[in-house]
């Protein structure tokens, strides 16, 4: 049979390669830059930009979608290409990809900052950007299809199947986590409120996690591994066990982050009980990724890029075993809103999603400049200063989880809290912050050194564009064989394929959301719960402008620690079902706020925010001196309350047109009260809508209560 010739495109390889160092180093300094914060609130500068609140999702955005994301095309478009023995099927496909997916960078890296965000973590940008990402994950879904369906190669490989699962599974969960009513260009409500909300956002978290930083990465491993080991992989029958298992029941793990909150009971069990059985299938694909070296070990010591690859494997193996454990409720309650969750986070982001990624780079630079790497000592270097920062990272974080957990529990031999302020324990960890930070410094300094380890080497080298391949063209099927395995018939069939996997990813996420939506029993109303006052809702969005849901929680669980802590009955679902987004957070590094409202005078709030040390000395939060001098913007009432009216929020007919009205009446109110603390500051100023909001929170129920007592 004769041979087609053909090229490998390396150019678009090339792009994204280059887009994965920069935009490494940018959400890594970020990154450093939002830790250094925590131990030395000085270095938010007082700047309205550069606040904790508004960088930390700078941060995770640009690690995961620029850096990671970036990564995982780089990975695709090579082995794709090779796998399939084809070309991508359309070049010009090839550019716009690339060229989207850095404008929606670019936009994510100017609107966070500036304040405009959804609210809810991992899917802050707002709904224009989002719309831009659907488009260009289409772009790049027809662009591997194409290629799939014009390869020489019969059976698709075992990454085809994990790229095909991340595609279909990420569109997925962005459209459905995504879907929102727009007040203007840059400002949206999500249509789901409260439980509902919190249900479909950690869906989406969690599977983000899932398919966007580990299904395209395992791809990337049974590529990547043996190519680079020139070792087959070890068991093909496990890859298809690991596969299907995986992809089933990761989807249904999303509830494990919501252990002990308003979500109702079953669906907090089957997160718990799909989340444990993940082990198996995790571990199956660490054991056949490491399996893989047998025989190769003496290599390993010898080989950077198998180096790295052997640590990620092995930190993915840690978080996937670590995360199951956390989902169960006995350790959940202890771990959850502490920083064991960051520790654990960061193992597979800096492990796992890093690692791995810098063993690729390492073995595509050479391959594609067709040289040697320029220095092997700089290489090892990188390993090790890497490693040492990833321990650096995560045994302080591990440790001041503990004690947070633990100081959060303890009570004294009166039945009193042992640290009934909460600014103790922050007070405590801030030298376990200051290892953190050093732990950061450290991984950059690595990826400073391979990012001058790898110009070198392409200076050395000639960059090869289009790498000349051939293959025979792929014959139709005229006879299967006899007793042929099932799942060698499906790799060839990659449409059936697809359709197999969109199946096995949709049943767990149909099971979980529906009967939340259509049964009212499991968020059960409150008589009490009414809509914001305009002013409460101008306010909620200068909270979420300000990233406060970052470091706050509104989620007073079920334990007599918090109800004592917080002074106030435990969360109900009810309390709820006017917020859109829901705001109950993931990490308590200040403390819960549900009960806060009525709790201190207004005076406490406006001078917290003007200097918060002032209030609660100690305090590592930022100072807000904008807020005090901005005025605010009204303009957007009417439009806010007719959107919020769309969503079911029972405002009057005619409202959005007295709004302004009653918000100025309830903020003149506020101003009347600062004066009799001898404040001055006038009735339309944001720090006063902001005060109305806080004010606001866990009040509904405080009413409900009283009547009670009342009758």
């Amino acid at each position: 049979m004769e041979l087609e010739k053909f090229s490998y495109d390396n150019r678009i390889v090339r792009q994204f390669l280059i887009a994965t160092v920069v935009w490494g180093i940018v959400g890594m300094t970020v990154g450093l830059w939002v830790a250094l914060q925590l131990r030395f609130p000085a270095l938010n500068f007082g700047i309205e930009y550069t606040t904790y609140g508004r960088m930390r999702p700078l941060h995770t955005n640009a690690v995961i979608f620029a850096f990671v994301g970036n990564a995982i095309f780089m990975g695709v478009y090579y082995s794709l290409q090779r796998l399939c023995k084809a070309p991508m099927f359309s070049r010009s496909l090839s550019l716009v990809h690339f060229w989207g997916w850095q404008l929606i960078i670019l936009s994510a890296a100017l609107t966070l900052p500036l304040g405009f965000t959804t609210g809810k973590e991992y899917a802050e940008l707002e709904w224009s950007i989002d719309i831009g990402i659907a488009l260009v994950w289409v772009v790049f879904g027809i662009n591997m299809f194409g290629t799939i369906i014009k390869r020489r190669e019969r059976h698709i490989y075992v990454a085809i199947w994990f790229y095909i699962a991340t595609f279909l599974t990420v569109a997925m969960l962005h459209i459905v986590n995504s879907i929102a009513l727009p007040v203007s260009f840059l400002k949206s409500y999500p249509v789901y409120a409260g439980v509902q909300d919190a249900l479909v956002q950690w869906w989406y978290g969690h599977n983000a996690v899932a398919f966007f930083l580990t299904t395209p990465y395992l791809g990337l491993m049974y590529y990547f591994l043996p190519k680079a080991a020139n070792r087959p992989v070890y068991s093909y029958q496990l890859s298809i066990v690991h596969f299907w298992a995986l992809i089933f029941l990761y989807i249904w793990a999303g509830p494990h982050h919501l252990i002990y909150t308003s979500l109702p009971d079953w669906a907090q069990t089957l997160g718990v009980v799909f989340s444990f059985m993940l082990i198996a299938p995790s571990w199956g694909g660490m054991v056949n990724g490491l399996l893989t070296l047998r025989g190769a070990w003496d290599k390993v010591r010898d080989d950077v890029v198998l180096k790295f690859m052997v640590v990620a494997i092995s930190a993915y193996g840690m978080s996937t075993f670590e995360g199951p454990m956390l989902s169960l409720r006995g350790i959940n309650a202890w771990a959850h809103f502490t920083d064991w969750i960051v520790a654990h986070v960061h193992v597979g982001a800096l492990g796992w999603n890093g690692f791995l990624t810098f063993g690729i780079l390492y073995f595509l630079v050479p391959k594609m400049w067709k040289t040697n790497l320029y220095s092997k000592s700089l290489a090892n270097a990188h390993f090790w200063i890497g490693t040492l920062g990833i321990i650096f990272y995560a045994v302080p974080m591990y440790w001041a989880g503990w004690m947070e957990g633990t100081m959060w529990k303890q009570f004294n031999e009166d039945g009193m809290l042992q640290y009934p302020n909460f600014v103790e324990t922050s007070t405590y960890v801030l030298p376990f912050y200051a290892l953190r930070a050093f732990g950061g410094l450290l991984y950059l300094i690595g990826v400073f050194i391979m990012t001058y380890n790898l110009i070198k080497t392409a200076k050395t080298g000639s960059f090869i564009g289009d790498e000349a391949a051939e293959a025979a063209p792929l014959e139709k099927v005229v006879k299967v064989p006899k007793n042929e395995f099932w799942h060698r018939a499906l790799e060839r069939r990659p449409v059936q394929f697809s359709v197999l996997a969109l199946i096995a990813v949709i049943i767990g996420g149909v099971v979980e959301l529906v009967p939340t939506f259509l049964i009212e029993s499991n968020v059960p109303t409150i008589a009490s719960v009414q809509p914001y006052t305009p002013l409460e809702l101008q306010g909620r969005d200068i909270y979420l402008r300000e990233g406060c849901y970052t470091c706050h929680s509104q989620m007073v669980r079920p334990f007599r620690n918090e109800t004592v802590r917080y002074q106030g009955e435990y969360s109900k679902a009810g309390e709820f079902v006017y917020d859109h987004p829901f705001q109950w957070g993931s990490k308590r590094t200040g403390p819960d706020l549900h009960r806060v409202g009525g709790k201190y005078p207004d005076s406490w709030h406006y001078y917290h925010m003007l200097e918060p040390t002032s209030m609660t000395p100690g305090s590592i939060m930022p100072t807000y001196p904008w807020l005090l001098d901005k005025d605010l913007d009204t303009t957007s009432t009417a439009a806010k309350i007719r959107v919020m009216q769309r969503l079911g929020v029972p405002y009057p007919e005619g409202y959005d047109q007295i709004a302004n009205q009653e918000l100025m009446e309830q903020a003149e109110a506020i101003k009347a009260n600062l004066e009799t603390f001898q404040i001055q500051t006038p009735a339309d100023k944001e720090i006063i809508a902001l005060i109305a909001y806080l004010q606001r929170l866990g009040t509904d129920i405080k009413a409900e209560n009283t009547a009670a007592a009342a009758n």
